[in-house]
């Protein structure tokens, strides 16, 4: 399973499609994407963007990362902002993609590469 968290619902819906028929969830908020986890629901992947209402994406970063089930969850952060030159792989990052250049292949690759089954 592969969580979006964008409060940008056109441009998760679109990352959802790239994804193909892999199977993923789509969260508005840092917080409904811990409470579901707290359940029971630890993602393959998460593509997270930075910029959330509510607590940031660095926030949720951080909360991962407290918890052994969630630290070694792989995070695609999806930004505007460019992070490219911030070493994040303490946090579980293992790639960037700018919102403003990104192509569906991009999202597929990361599937591909870290999204499971």
């Amino acid at each position: 399973m592969i969580f979006i968290v964008d409060d940008d619902e056109i441009m998760a819906e679109s990352m959802g499609r790239s994804l193909g028929i892999r199977e993923f969830k789509i969260f508005p908020n840092a917080i409904e994407t811990m409470s579901y986890i707290s359940e029971g629901n630890v993602p393959d992947l998460i593509f997270l963007d930075i910029l959330l209402d509510g607590p940031d994406g660095f926030t949720f970063l951080n909360e991962l990362v407290s918890y052994t089930d969630t630290a070694k969850i792989p995070i695609v952060v999806v930004s505007s902002l460019d992070f490219s030159e911030k070493d994040l792989s303490e946090y579980g990052v293992v790639g960037f993609l700018n919102k403003e250049t990104m192509r569906p292949e991009d999202i597929k690759e990361y599937a591909e590469r870290y999204g499971g089954k």
